[in-house]
């Protein structure tokens, strides 16, 4: 624990879906001042994510579906386009995710590649992210995917070309920080070796 902070104050505010709490401590600065700060911090857990990827056909498999908070602020249609993810609950991180990518898309990964992890909302979000990727052939499709209807899950499951995919970061189709991630990891270390003779993007 670092011994820059001290009295630290937990507040529980919301305990509705997950946990919102506001912090209060004092924080030694540069200068050796302690000073007293005030934060709030939201609890969701930690969480896992995969980028799905068939080398022979040049493609990746994402998702897309309905996410509220990009609806307030600004999304149009509130549909965002992602690789699958979930959280972690009472799994590791390998768990989860094999688990998430069967639910999801449908396709049943049994090795998957730990690449890293990452904090994705530090001034606000308790949460770190696993980041995963995984081969996929058509024979290790399961079911159509599509999430799971109890936790009202509405996927829909997106096979692209590679470079189309890719692409849609600069377009503004793919505004999605993890799949920016994972598709940018995938093309600065030529994750995807082979890649279509046509740029066709097709959908299931």
């Amino acid at each position: 624990m670092s011994n820059k902070i001290r009295n630290i104050q937990k507040t529980l505010l919301s305990d509705n879906w997950y946990s919102l709490n506001k912090y209060s401590f004092e924080y030694q600065s540069h200068s050796g001042e302690w000073q007293q700060q005030h934060r709030e911090a939201y609890d969701r857990g930690n969480g896992a994510t995969i980028l799905l990827y068939n080398n022979s056909k040049g493609t990746v498999i994402l998702t897309r579906q309905f996410r509220l908070p990009t609806y307030i602020n600004g999304n149009a249609d509130g549909l965002l386009i992602e690789t699958c993810a979930g959280l972690l609950e009472q799994d590791n991180p390998e768990d989860c995710i094999k688990r998430e990518a069967e639910e999801e898309t449908g396709y049943k990964v049994d090795q998957v590649q730990k690449l890293f992890e990452a904090y994705m909302s530090p001034g606000s979000v308790t949460e770190i992210i696993h980041f995963f990727a995984a081969e996929y052939t058509e024979n290790m499709q399961v079911s159509a995917g599509g999430g799971l209807a109890h936790e009202q899950e509405n996927i829909e499951v997106l096979e692209l070309d590679f470079d189309s995919a890719y692409s849609m970061i600069g377009t503004g189709e793919i505004k999605d920080g993890k799949t920016i991630m994972l598709l940018q990891y995938a093309k600065i270390n030529g994750l995807i070796t082979t890649k279509l003779s046509n740029n066709d993007t097709r959908e299931q």
